[in-house]
């Protein structure tokens, strides 16, 4: 039913990626549709590298959790004692459990003033530069409001703390011990091989979404990565190789309105699951592990939402119940 429905899609031109499904050590569904480059004509296939838009925010929070784990950072800890002078006093005072929750009023990254200076932004401190005297939209903890500013400040904490590149961190204890060897964050105007172009939708068709791209990934989402080394991702946290298996616990479970640190935890018909959906022009994914089950969705697109969320949701009203 599945493969029928991302068939269907394929030919009305409202799909172009991969869908993958295991179960343990089985990969049941493993296929590909569409085109990575439409003007070369080049197809989609296994090992196509999609962007991954706010799916980068997994790898950010293991990152972080891997930090608490180690005592280097505190889940308590603020803005303020990681990242000291930080500009803004109310937001030094922003916990690391209130960024991973989305519940510390940091805002958002996109608007006006991304738009001006995407080209120039280039690292975790250049966002802070640019919104470090903003005061925050709530009182931390006082509400739940999506924030990519407040992963972005994660990352540069991950950066004071660790003395790497929060890019060379992920590299080396994120990716490097899953064994996925073709995710990353490597600048636009590089030619990575094997990634897709963006395409989005103005006036009825689709078009290159480069001229919206930010100038790399960030620790609030952007990165790349393959539906292979998605599987790795969830395979390498369930089996403590990322994090304690009782850190991955409260990381994956809702703390505030079903998000845990950096996953959105959820529940369907008594299966729990976790993972974290991406999307932005040209870009969607979906990661859902349903441990009961052991099953693992993924889903990648370069074309814009919900061409490959809908595909999972439309999996997971199917899915067998344990």
């Amino acid at each position: 039913a599945l493969v029928a429905k991302a068939d269907a899609q394929a030919v009305k031109d409202a799909f172009s990626g991969v869908l993958l499904v295991a179960r343990g050590d089985d990969v049941l569904l493993q296929r590909a549709w569409g085109l990575a480059d439409r003007t070369t004509g080049m197809p989609v296939a296994a090992d196509t590298r999609f962007r991954i838009g706010s799916m980068n925010k997994m790898f950010t929070a293991v990152a972080t959790l891997q930090l608490v784990q180690a005592g280097k950072l505190s889940l308590d800890g603020t803005v303020g004692d990681y990242l000291p002078g930080y500009p803004n006093a109310d937001v030094a005072k922003v916990t690391v459990r209130q960024l991973l929750t989305h519940s510390g009023g940091t805002g958002d990254i996109f608007g006006p003033q991304f738009d001006a200076r995407r080209l120039s932004l280039k690292t975790h401190d250049d966002y802070v530069r640019l919104y470090g005297t903003r005061a925050p939209e709530h009182a931390p903890g006082a509400e739940q409001r999506y924030s990519n500013y407040g992963f972005v400040l994660l990352g540069a904490i991950i950066e004071r703390v660790s003395g790497q590149t929060y890019y060379d961190y992920v590299d080396a204890h994120v990716f490097a011990p899953a064994g996925m060897h073709d995710s990353g964050s490597l600048p636009e105007d590089v030619a990575v091989p094997r990634r897709a172009k963006a395409y989005q939708r103005r006036d009825g068709a689709w078009v290159d979404a480069a001229d919206t791209l930010p100038y790399r990934g960030t620790a609030a989402g952007g990165g790349y990565s393959t539906a292979d080394d998605l599987l790795k991702f969830a395979r390498a946290l369930q089996s403590g190789r990322l994090l304690s298996p009782a850190l991955l616990a409260e990381a994956t479970r809702a703390q505030v309105h079903g998000y845990g640190y950096g996953f959105h935890a959820r529940e369907d018909a008594g299966s729990p699951s976790f993972g974290h959906g991406g999307g932005a022009p040209g870009m969607n994914g979906d990661l859902r592990i349903y441990p009961k089950q052991g099953l693992v969705v993924v889903a990648l697109a370069n074309v814009d939402p919900p061409a490959a969320s809908r595909l999972v949701d439309y999996y997971l009203l199917r899915m067998p119940l344990p």
